[in-house]
Order: C-alpha cells, then structure tokens, then sequence
C-alpha cells in the first residue's frame, strides 16, 4: 500500500557543521540532480576557445543535453554531434564512424575551423575503442586543423580528474610552444574573466606585465598567443590539473593563489604574486577599510535575515561564510557535498558556528527538502546561489555562478553589493534556474 508521507526525515541530507567529518560530511550513494542548473558544463567550457568547433560522439539520448545547452548558448554553428547506434557497437566500426563523421561534418561547414574539440563519451571506453588510432588518422587527413580529445564520461566523476577538470586542462591542451615571455601573464581555468578591478589584474597590469585570459582571445591567433606567458596563474581548485600540465608540456610556471574571503589569505596571496613578478609589497589597508565599509553597509541593510550560501556561487562557500559570520550576518545554511579544501574553515567554523547546518544538493532526500513550505520552514532566506535559491525557495538570491570573476578585496567589496541588492529586489527564481550556465546576471 502506497503511504503518503507528509515529513521528510532531514537525517542524512543535513547535519551541524560540529558533528560533519572532513572532507565528506554526507554518505554518497544514489543521487538527485536539482533543477537549480546554472553552473558552467563541458559544452560552455569548451566554447571558450575561439573559432573552435566542438564534435560530440554519442547515443542520441545522451546527445539531448548537450545539443540544448549549444542551442541555449546560441553557438549551435560551432557545434555538431555524431549518434552512436546499435549496429556501430555490433558491427565494431567505432574508429570508423569517429573519422568518417568528423570528415563529413568538416566537408560541409562553410569555414574549415582551425580546431576541433572531439569529445567522445562512456561507450567507447566500455568498448575499448582504439581513439589513438582515430586521432591519429584525423590529424594525418586534415594537417590544417589542431584536434584535442575531450571527455563526455559520467563514469570518470569519482575516479582520477573529473570530466570538469579535464575539460579545463583540454581547452589549453592546443598551446604550441612557444619563445616565453618573461612580461606576459595569464590567468587560466576560469569561466568567468576576472574582473579587471580586481588586485590581482591591476597588480600585473601596473607592473608592467602584458595579462591574458582565454576570455580575452577572440580568434584562435590570439589564444595560440597565450603560449608565450612565462607565468599561469591559478585560482580555480578545477584547474591547477591544467597548469601543471602547461608546466610540463611549454615550460610555463604556475601560481596558485586560492580564491579566500579571509584578509590574511588574501595579502599572502598577493604578496606571493609581487615576490614572483619581482614587484614591490603593496599596502592594503584602504582595501580592507573599504571591505569593512561595505560589509557593514549591507548588515545595515539585511539585518539579521537568514542567509543560506551554496558550492556553486564561489569556489570557497565555508570562506565566504565564516567571514559573513565574523561581521554579524545570520548565516544559518551552506549547501555542498564536500568539503575540498577547506579544511581550515571548516575546523574553524567547527569551533565559532557550531549550529550552522551543512546541506547536500545531491542527497536523495534533497528532492523533497526545498520551497519555503519545506526547505525554508517559513523563514525568509536572502540566498548566495542559484541551489541555496532552489531549496530555500527564495527569489532574494545573488545570482552568481563560478565566482563570476570576483577575486580578492575587490570580490568582497561587489559580494556584499550584491547582497544588498539581492535583498531589496526580488528576482524570478523559477525563471532563471532553468536558464544552464547563461543564468548568472554576470555573463548576460
């Protein structure tokens, strides 16, 4: 007999951050993917290098998504997809259909692109198709055009580097070697190009240094140019695979300065970045005055409104919270599945905010714990995130994906605007979560 249940346990899907266990608060096993979507995938990630076309090798249900996220992304021109079928996987013709659809998609484009993103999926690994071999017969066949294997692979999400993780490393994966620059910069794994006000640009900038981002690279020219850097700089957790990669393949150092919401962490950080690029200390003391200004701006403004923050906003949720907490805001929720590398925040919050309660996203029980009725239990949440909307059912949210380029004292300064902002107006939650990566006010 069916029952019909009209409370969810929470056991399991939450839990005080005083009784969660490094690095994994929450048991994993079967999954709920929320509809709250906004974050970046593989098919945005690639888009980012210019003038490239993106070839995805797959079943037809599986293509669906991706074939929605090109279209959403307006970039359908620079996409195209070949179905894998039955008789392929009986036939065993998998190199065959690889090189004869890449061949029949470049004959007829109207422009022969100068690279190719080929990203095959799941079913090949299951079926040990031989890719070096189609790679190698596409490159002998077409000399003029640079391919990259990339990776649409559900089964790599717990094992080795993450479908995301080599996407980032694979969009750099094109760099020839070149002489290096020893005044040129770029700042790599990002989504989003940092703002330009940030301290870590101005910092290069007034230094005397060229910076680059693959944001910044309108043709496929422009990006080989980021080639010559003498210098990658990291801040994106996902990313570091790809600079150690450009380490070893170009010779190019790397830096990696760790997003933080915390003063100290930040100075370091930029320190560390002037004792690279031989620049002089700066001082920072009007920086942190202007964060503690603003900070004390939007506690006026929000008072003591429950605030829930979720992964999917910034790298560092627990740093942006424990700073939050520090100046009086009431944050009562973060929402993630775990915890990376913030075990310092983590065991400091243990210790300051013993009642604040972590949440998973992707807990079974996480379908139903959402909307005011039952995520929000009547409160009224100002909420960090398109997930912390979702399940808070707020439309008071910060509309913000990947960090959207905000970085030091600077992100600090325009997070606390935006929370302000997020207060005062209210946006249409249902109607932007459905938007996939375009959703963050910060790229429309």
């Amino acid at each position: 007999m069916l029952k019909r249940i009209d409370q969810i346990d929470e056991s399991c899907a939450s839990v005080r951050i005083a009784d969660a266990s490094f690095p994994a608060p929450f048991r994993s096993g079967l999954e709920y993917s929320a509809p709250a979507r906004g974050t970046w995938n593989i098919v945005h990630t690639g888009m980012l290098l210019p003038e490239a076309h993106e070839i995805f090798v797959c079943a037809a249900g599986c293509l669906r998504g991706v074939v929605l996220t090109a279209a959403e992304q307006g970039t359908s021109d620079r996409f195209s997809t070949i179905a894998i079928r039955e008789n392929n996987l009986l036939d065993g013709d998998m190199e065959q259909l690889i090189i004869d659809g890449v061949g029949d998609i470049l004959s007829k484009l109207p422009k022969r692109p100068p690279a190719v993103l080929l990203y095959t999926s799941c079913i090949h690994h299951f079926t040990g198709c031989d890719l070096k071999l189609a790679y190698r017969r596409l490159r002998e066949k077409y000399p003029d055009v640079d391919f990259t294997d990339c990776y649409m692979n559900p089964i790599m999400r717990k094992s080795g580097l993450t479908p995301d993780q080599l996407m980032r490393r694979q969009l750099y994966s094109l760099l020839k070697k070149q002489p290096l620059d020893e005044k040129s910069v770029n700042i790599i794994g990002n989504d989003f190009a940092t703002l330009p006000t940030s301290e870590l640009v101005t910092t290069i900038r007034e230094g005397g240094y060229t910076l680059r981002e693959i944001q910044d690279c309108h043709t496929y020219q422009e990006y080989q140019q980021m080639a010559t850097a003498s210098l990658n700089i990291v801040y994106n957790p996902a990313a570091k695979a790809s600079a150690a990669a450009l380490e070893r393949r170009l010779g190019q150092k790397y830096l990696y300065l760790p997003l933080s919401y915390d003063y100290d962490e930040i100075v370091s950080g930029l320190n560390t970045l002037c004792d690279t690029l031989h620049l002089p200390h700066r001082d920072y003391s009007d920086r942190i005055a202007a964060c503690e200004a603003a900070l004390e701006k939007a506690h006026e403004v929000i008072g003591d409104t429950p605030i829930a923050i979720d992964y999917t906003l910034t790298y560092r949720p627990l740093s942006l919270a424990r700073l939050l907490l520090r100046k009086g805001f009431n944050v009562k929720r973060v929402y993630l599945d775990g915890i990376g590398e913030e075990k310092a925040d983590f065991e400091a919050l243990q210790k300051e905010a013993p009642d604040l309660m972590l949440y998973a996203t992707v807990e079974v029980k996480m379908r139903f714990l959402h909307g005011a009725e039952v995520g929000g239990h009547g409160k009224h949440f100002l909420a960090l995130g398109q997930k912390a909307a979702y399940f808070t059912g707020s439309d008071n949210f910060v509309n913000i994906v990947e960090c959207g380029g905000l970085y030091g004292f600077d992100g600090i300064i325009r997070m606390a605007g935006e929370m302000e902002d997020a207060y005062l107006h209210k946006k249409d939650a249902r109607r932007l979560i459905q938007i996939k990566g375009f959703g963050g006010g910060c790229c429309l």
